[in-house]
């Protein structure tokens, strides 16, 4: 697994530049790849827009214009279910407490879509999206704290599309399973329900699930599956 080494003195918060780092490398990976990235701050929809055009708009001669689209601040989680693809980035803006946000990240593994996470103030817990960028002020959203990381990160990602030999995925996790995750629980969203069973998106595939363990399940709701069966179903405050 490769790690990505910040020097010391950046001026930014610890752990946040090594934080950016790691984020902007997996987006450049995943833009170069053909994906695109989805940009969505429910409460100040601005913020969204502001990310979208930073990544369309090359406004350095010679930069890429890069595949990124602003959601809707309505219907945030219907948007993006309906539009997001296997490889895609989802980068959500806001404070910890926003529900709009927390839904989205929360069911990206199941669409195959990685999270990114940018606020401030009280950070949200552990694992909750692939890739927190978090300020401790709360007033971080208003005074341009927020606009530093989302410059951060344009930059930083153009920074790995010059070197196209940075972007090669980790040796540790080629092939369509990763050994280190291969007996572990996926996170699958309900897509069709159908008597004992039911059709969920899980990643890279739909796949047919048993629901004998958890009972009955709605169109949307979140389980963990294993081997052909639903093992748990999630609650959707969690």
């Amino acid at each position: 697994m490769t790690t990505t080494r910040v020097p010391a003195g950046t001026g930014l918060p610890p752990g946040l530049a090594e934080d950016l780092a790691s984020a902007s490398r997996v987006l450049a990976r995943r833009l170069a790849a053909g994906g695109t990235m989805w940009c969505a701050s429910p409460a100040s929809p601005h913020h969204a827009q502001h990310v979208a055009v930073e990544f369309v708009h090359p406004v350095i001669v010679g930069k890429p214009a890069l595949a990124a689209v602003a959601l809707p601040p309505h219907d945030l989680t219907a948007s993006a279910r309906a539009n997001a693809r296997p490889g895609d980035v989802l980068v959500a803006i806001g404070p910890a407490g926003s529900a709009g946000v927390l839904d989205l990240v929360r069911r990206t593994p199941a669409w195959g879509v990685t999270s990114v996470w940018i606020g401030g103030g009280e950070r949200p817990a552990a694992g909750v999206a692939d890739h927190v960028l978090w300020l401790p002020d709360e007033a971080a959203e208003h005074d341009g704290g927020f606009i530093l990381l989302y410059h951060l990160l344009w930059e930083l990602a153009h920074v790995w599309l010059e070197h196209p030999g940075l972007l090669q995925p980790d040796a540790a996790c080629e092939g369509p399973v990763c050994t280190t995750c291969s007996d572990e629980g996926r996170l699958a969203e309900v897509i069709e329900v159908d008597g004992v069973s039911a059709v969920v998106r899980a990643g890279q595939r739909a796949e047919r699930v048993d629901l004998a363990l958890v009972g009955t399940v709605e169109v949307h709701d979140l389980l963990v599956v294993h081997a052909g069966m639903a093992i748990t179903r999630l609650d959707p405050a969690s």
